[in-house]
């Protein structure tokens, strides 16, 4: 079963497999607002990473050009690049007339600097380290393709050296194995493999909120206009009744299509996606996931049976599930040492120069509402546009899955 909406989010119905009813779909500004900030950053923190290998600190834009795919540049590099002055500097070698060169600005070789720090931090790769290891003990087989997780690399929070600056460290965790050239591999190739469990670990984000045995119960969020009649609502008491489920345990008995197994599958979004520092992730990342633990078509099933708990927003090009507890009027509730970098990679994106003075944006709340009215104008837009029917769940492959081995 597959959900189709336009752009306008309000014409299309999607029905919970479990009840004859059905909601109407309805867009979530704030979170749209917080999942569009980020849009051309991994781009061109790509860009500052390659530049940054250079013993000169600078490239030909033609050696940018070159690898614009595998960048993720999504236009044409050197409109990119221009795009932010206050991040690149263009530059003539020895002032002749040959293509230009770009050098990162000071402003962002301190960050950079800061950032570095943050990786280099012991209680930073704690936590990083943590956060692998939880991911490896939620797979059934206890271990998970290098390639899933370089796909989740940027969302873990992980180094682009994570193979050399954190595996070897935590030997008592995990190990890679069948690797061409063993812990060093360029996670194309292998599996991180859990080396020993961990019972303290093994417990979810939902089980340490629950004080005193009381029952767990998911949060629920839905956004402004969002209608719930009678029989959905039912359906969303009974099964916030039924039993927790730990995503650490191997519940893939259960019949697939049960309430019970939803439950189970909603626990496992939940505890995967919290252990991402932007509580966000991309839905395909999130399916390949899926699909290696054997759960992909329930993995879509719950993103649409729960849209209280999930928002799945349709902006930067993708699609992106958000946990809705993380966050709050838009604003992400739990401080991390990288994401609070990369908002400063942010802030310092929406800067301009003007006549080489840096001209910042306004700042806090001003700067928000600004750009979520700006939001709102678009939306207008779009409703006075021709719609285009788009695909928010992938209704592709069997529904009837082979459980993982």
């Amino acid at each position: 079963m597959h959900l189709l909406f336009r752009h306008s989010f309000r014409r299309n119905y999607c029905h919970l497999p479990s009840t004859d009813t059905t909601f109407k779909w309805v867009r979530d500004r704030g979170l749209d607002h917080a999942v569009e900030r980020e849009k051309n950053l991994k781009p061109l923190l790509n860009i500052k990473n390659l530049i940054k290998l250079e013993p000169s600190k600078s490239l030909p834009i033609s050696i940018i050009t070159k690898q614009k795919d595998s960048l993720k540049i999504p236009f044409r590099p050197i409109d990119f690049v221009r795009k932010y002055p206050s991040i690149f500097q263009e530059f003539f070698p020895g002032n002749i007339g040959v293509q230009p060169h770009i050098k990162l600005t000071p402003e962002v070789l301190n960050l950079d600097a800061e950032e570095l720090l943050v990786y280099q931090s012991e209680t930073y790769k704690q936590v990083v380290a943590d956060r692998l290891l939880k991911l490896l003990m939620i797979s059934r087989i206890n271990k998970v393709p290098l390639k899933i997780i370089e796909n989740l690399k940027w969302d873990i929070g992980l180094p682009q050296d994570y193979l050399r600056s954190i595996v070897p460290e935590f030997p008592d965790y995990f190990r890679v194995i069948g690797s061409k050239d063993g812990c060093f591999g360029s996670g194309d190739f292998g599996e991180l493999e859990l080396v020993c469990w961990s019972n303290e670990l093994a417990v979810s984000v939902m089980e340490k909120k629950a004080k005193n045995g009381e029952k767990i119960v998911f949060s629920e969020k839905f956004s402004s206009g969002f209608v719930i009649d009678k029989k959905m609502k039912k359906w969303m008491d009974d099964w916030q009744k039924l039993p927790y489920i730990s995503p650490y345990e191997n519940a893939a008995h259960l019949l697939s299509k049960s309430d019970e197994s939803d439950k189970w599958v909603v626990a496992i979004l939940h505890e995967v996606i919290s252990l991402f520092g932007a509580k966000k992730v991309d839905r395909e990342n999130l399916f390949c996931l899926g699909e290696y633990l054997g759960i992909r078509s329930r993995f879509k099933r719950a993103l649409l049976n729960h849209p209280g708990v999930f928002y799945v927003s349709s902006k930067v090009g993708t699609y992106t599930v958000v946990l809705r507890e993380g966050y709050r009027r838009g604003a992400l509730m739990e401080s991390d040492p990288l994401m609070n970098i990369r908002n400063q990679y942010i802030h310092l994106m929406n800067m301009m120069k003007e006549d080489c003075k840096v001209i910042a944006p306004a700042s806090g709340s001003e700067q928000q509402e600004k750009e979520l009215k700006g939001e709102e104008r678009e939306a207008a837009d779009e409703d006075s546009e021709d719609e285009k029917d788009v695909q928010l769940y992938d209704s592709s492959g069997s529904e009837e899955e082979e459980v993982g081995s």
